[in-house]
């Protein structure tokens, strides 16, 4: 049975996470957001670190590791797991507590390597062991539908050629590969679509240009085009076989990992913006009394009272992903919901400490209206909230997508 409280053996993890938020992220925070593009050089230090820790063992689930189907892993006392993805999505929170944009800087900790955990065999796993990896999926046209993806790859001997282009490629200048999805053959829809991981350098593919954004300033985010580009057909995460049957189910079970770490970001960007006005009321005379209605308390309290808990549904729903994820439970449904719960209350929490705090909150003297600009990407990358409720309406009414538009 889950238990949503936060494991005792991941505590110890949680707390350096949030030392190195405050201690490390914070101050830096205002410097990069301010410098867009220039890379955060004080991340390697805290890369070699976390690289220290894992090499020492020290540093259990401080990456995703994927959401392979199978059976209920179980401890050998029979009680059911807390693994790598509980501890990611909460040690994920606690550095969004200190900087989204620069957790998502952070060497070898890209989305892309949550693709590799969740679709590479063992082989690969090994082989891309170490590895920082982005991840493309959109492109020009496609918005949110990832079905409809235009760029391919046509197999060439022990290769295969890809082109086409992607954007809102999450460290795709700085990362050391991308994982890159694409066709391989469009007449097939949806069961083709595969995903690649194409090393940094290799002939073909092109950072076009960087993104100016509203949030994430300290994370590069690319265009990046393939013309011709070959890469070993052994870099095919998974199966090369297509199985209409199946869909594209394979190539999506990467979003079951890293939607429960996106609503994470949200839930910790949220969780740093409510301390900050908590301590910003109490300044101005407003203490939310959590022993009383909050009808009975003013206004400013009350709004409080009800951001507190629609994060606290957040947290929860995202705790609860990443739980089924760790014991080889489908959470599909789950991850969707939590997705969606975390990037929508991220931002209107976001948002609503900014009004509560008045023209403090709107300046640069604190950081809330900074917050609040890097809390809008986390609604809408790794699909948007519209696409979220589509996605759980159709496992609620057990229809496809075909059925269900």
């Amino acid at each position: 049975m889950i238990n949503l409280e936060t494991p005792k053996k991941h505590r110890g993890l949680i707390d350096n996470a949030h030392q190195v938020a405050m201690n490390m992220l914070r101050p830096i925070s205002r410097k990069y957001d301010r410098a867009e593009h220039e890379y955060p050089k004080e991340l390697d230090m805290l890369a070699a670190m976390i690289d220290g820790l894992s090499d020492s063992g020290q540093n259990s689930g401080a990456g995703a590791s994927g959401v392979r189907r199978g059976e209920e892993r179980k401890d050998d006392d029979g009680r059911v797991k807390n693994g790598a993805n509980l501890a990611s999505v909460l040690s994920i929170a606690e550095m969004c507590w200190g900087d989204t944009g620069l957790l998502l800087s952070l060497p070898r900790q890209g989305l892309g390597n949550s693709a590799i955990a969740s679709v590479a065999d063992d082989e690969q796993a090994q082989r891309f062991a170490g590895m920082w990896a982005a991840m493309a999926i959109t492109e020009p046209g496609t918005g949110s539908d990832s079905a409809s993806i235009r760029t391919t790859a046509v197999q060439d001997g022990d290769e295969y050629v890809i082109n086409g282009e992607k954007i809102y490629v999450t460290s795709g200048e700085r990362a050391d590969a991308v994982v890159v999805w694409a066709t391989l053959d469009r007449s097939l829809g949806r069961a083709a679509i595969k995903s690649f991981v194409v090393p940094k350098g290799t002939p073909g593919m092109r950072v076009e240009r960087l993104e100016q954004k509203l949030g994430i300033r300290a994370s590069d985010t690319a265009a990046i085009t393939f013309t011709d580009c070959r890469v070993p057909a052994a870099n095919l995460l998974g199966t090369p076989e297509i199985d209409t049957k199946q869909g594209f189910a394979g190539a999506m079970a990467t979003f079951d990992n890293t939607r429960p770490l996106v609503a994470g970001m949200a839930v910790g960007c949220a969780r740093a913006s409510l301390d900050l006005t908590r301590e910003l009321l109490e300044q101005a005379g407003v203490v939310v009394d959590y022993d009383r209605p909050a009808q009975t308390q003013s206004a400013a309290a009350a709004r409080f009272l009800q951001m507190e808990a629609d994060w606290e549904g957040a947290k929860l729903l995202m705790m609860q992903a990443a739980w089924m994820a760790d014991n080889r439970k489908p959470n599909s449904l789950e991850a969707s919901m939590a997705k969606a719960k975390a990037g929508r209350v991220g931002s209107d929490i976001t948002l609503g400490c900014v009004e509560l705090a008045g023209s403090v909150g709107y300046g640069e003297g604190e950081l809330l209206e900074k917050w609040a600009r890097d809390s809008k990407i986390l609604d809408i990358f790794e699909g948007t909230q519209q696409i979220q409720q589509l996605i759980v309406a159709r496992r609620i009414l057990g229809l496809s997508s075909s059925e269900l538009k």
